[in-house]
């Protein structure tokens, strides 16, 4: 079968390997939809980081460079491995892609565990491939209502899903978001659907009429041309908003966010960063503004995927491009690095099928 696979720092090849096989307790999922996430394009650009570099395996997949790419996935049964008997082949189904040990998959916070890593990155095949054998354990169905595309952007769902569990779980009061990227974008369609007043501040201008026209913020606002702290006072009597989320890795956005939201509001960091932000850690003191980190998820896609199942969200407005496997680089990777404010989430077909 064709599969990308990552050997390097701007080394992505489209090879043939072997296709896998269900073993006890897996499942074989032929692939339909793969999205790129931003992990896979700071692999492309500066990795290996998640990936482990050849000569150093993964110390629970036991896998090193070169891997196959991928763990934003949906699909459908192909093959039951021996004991699994509470799926049927053809059943469309989507992963959450966690490499963890198995004695720590029964903890509350296993996206905490020593040496977590995931799927399409960490090893254990990958979703930018025609096929991957999963451990039951992993594998989440979905119904058949849901189209396989939509059902492939509830991985990064559900990080933004559990930046809401992270911030509490509010379902009613205002929030802010500080970026209208891929995640931020899904952190304020969870927001909505969970009944919160969603703004957001954001530079690019096809990105604030993007969240607008897709009905997931209540407004959007250039920061360059509005005072946004001052904005959601104006907008909550006052007081600030009640949580805030950080989407860009960006020192001035954290710093807004310290403003913008209440005495004794939360603050969630969804970023990775890649450099010590300055920001000034005075107004967190003297609002005991809560800051909070987030990674991953735990426990999350039953209800990003009950979410999507009962329309509570539309994700296909963030569907902004299908491609080939072959085009993974050229039409993929360089439209996020060159024209990343164009897209939100490219798919990818492995099997070109639906193209």
């Amino acid at each position: 079968m064709r599969a990308a696979r990552f050997h390097g720092p701007k080394d992505i090849r489209i090879e043939e390997i072997d296709s896998p096989t269900a073993g006890p307790g897996e499942v074989l999922i032929d692939v339909a939809w793969c999205g790129i996430c931003g992990t896979d394009l700071h692999e492309y650009l500066d990795g290996p980081i998640f990936i482990p570099p050849q000569g150093h395996p993964h110390p629970i997949s036991g896998e090193a460079a070169p891997v196959t790419m991928g763990h934003e996935m949906s699909g459908t049964v192909a093959t039951l491995g021996e004991g699994v008997t509470d799926l049927e082949v053809g059943q469309k189904v989507v992963v959450e892609p966690y490499i963890i040990r198995e004695e720590d998959r029964g903890d509350e916070h296993y996206n905490l565990a020593p040496d977590m890593n995931f799927i399409g990155l960490g090893g254990n095949g990958g979703g930018l491939a025609e096929q991957i054998a999963v451990e039951r354990h992993w594998v989440h169905p979905v119904d058949d209502s849901v189209e396989l595309d939509e059902a492939a952007l509830i991985e990064p769902l559900s990080v933004a899903h559990h930046a809401w569990v992270v911030a509490g779980s509010p379902t009613s009061g205002t929030a802010i978001i500080g970026g209208a990227g891929p995640i931020g974008a899904l952190t304020a369609t969870v927001l909505k659907g969970k009944g919160l007043k969603v703004y957001v501040s954001e530079l690019s201008e096809l990105r604030r009429q993007r969240v607008l026209d897709s009905g997931v913020v209540d407004g959007a606002f250039d920061p360059r041309e509005v005072d946004v702290p001052a904005k959601m006072r104006e907008l909550t009597g006052g007081k600030g908003a009640d949580c805030g989320f950080e989407c860009t890795s960006v020192d001035a956005v954290l710093d807004m966010l310290l403003d913008a939201v209440r005495a004794n509001g939360v603050i969630v960091n969804e970023s990775i960063w890649g450099h010590e932000p300055k920001v000034a850690l005075h107004k967190l003191v003297m609002k005991e503004i809560d800051l909070r980190g987030t990674i991953g998820y735990a426990n999350d896609h039953a209800d990003t995927v009950r979410m999507l199942e009962d329309g509570e969200v539309d994700l296909k407005p963030f569907i902004t491009g299908k491609i080939a496997l072959e085009d993974l680089v050229d039409e993929g990777f360089d439209t996020l690095i060159k024209r990343n404010e164009t897209a939100v989430k490219i798919l990818v077909s492995p099997s070109g099928k639906g193209l």
